[in-house]
């Protein structure tokens, strides 16, 4: 008899880098538990990915919902991968007239979500005798920027998570990897951020010669996860080569 395929958990799976990771994920060989709180997106795509002969199933989730979260937690006895991916980015306003509103919902989602899942599967993780937990942070979480006060808090909290986590589980079979991504063009994250506003959004990217990719995230998301078990990739951070910074990216207009 086969052995059954290692499982591995994405959030924030109905778009984007999520999304774009779990195909790649079940490509590599695990069974994918997408969830995400667009229980349409997830199942449709649960349906691609089994339709192109690997397994994937669907579950819809709020990761700040911990009732809902400890409740997702007790379908798994052992887990192989947790992607922390689910989060997000709100408004470009500065610190003098940033909405508390806004900075409260990117830590809930960024921050407390991330600890929510992270808590409720890592004895499941554990259990596995092989677990890996990826917190997809950005460089936002390395390093500030005008008009990013809210979110650039709320990924220098994710990043202080996963390196504090890492501390304290060494010594267990549990690997603690964070991918921190610059500039990244996908269909929704700037367009969210800006509530709609197409223009506003694809000034971000203007003039940049290929910025990353979905695709190139997960790939690297999923290059980190499938190293040998002794090996963590503790922090990697990808950006496009026309981004020296998070405030130095070279523009042709």
């Amino acid at each position: 008899m086969a052995a059954a395929s290692p499982i591995a958990v994405i959030t924030g799976a109905s778009s984007g880098i999520g999304a774009a990771t779990a195909r790649q994920l079940a490509a590599a060989g695990f069974r994918v538990v997408l969830t995400a709180r667009r229980k349409d997106r997830i199942e449709a795509l649960a349906a691609e990915i089994t339709e192109a002969g690997h397994e994937a199933t669907a579950y819809a989730l709020d990761v700040t919902d911990r009732a809902a979260v400890d409740e997702f937690a007790t379908a798994f006895r052992t887990l192989a991968v947790l992607v922390n991916n689910a989060g997000g980015a709100l408004g470009a306003d500065p610190v003098a007239t940033g909405d508390p509103a806004d900075w409260r919902q990117m830590y809930e989602t960024n921050v407390i979500g991330t600890l929510n899942v992270t808590q409720a599967l890592l004895p499941a993780l554990t259990a596995s005798g092989n677990g890996t937990v990826v917190i997809l942070s950005s460089t936002a979480g390395l390093s500030t920027y005008e008009g990013g006060g809210g979110y650039v808090a709320a990924k220098h909290g994710e990043h202080v998570l996963a390196e504090t986590l890492r501390l304290e589980i060494v010594g267990t079979p549990v690997r603690v990897i964070e991918v921190a991504p610059g500039m990244v063009k996908t269909e929704e994250f700037a367009t969210t951020r800006f509530r709609g506003d197409a223009e506003k959004a694809a000034k971000v990217y203007a003039g940049v010669d290929a910025p990353l990719s979905a695709d190139d995230v997960a790939d690297t998301i999923t290059w980190a996860i499938t190293r040998p078990s002794h090996v963590n990739i503790d922090l990697l951070v990808v950006r496009p080569r026309a981004q020296a910074s998070n405030s130095k990216v070279h523009r042709t207009v």
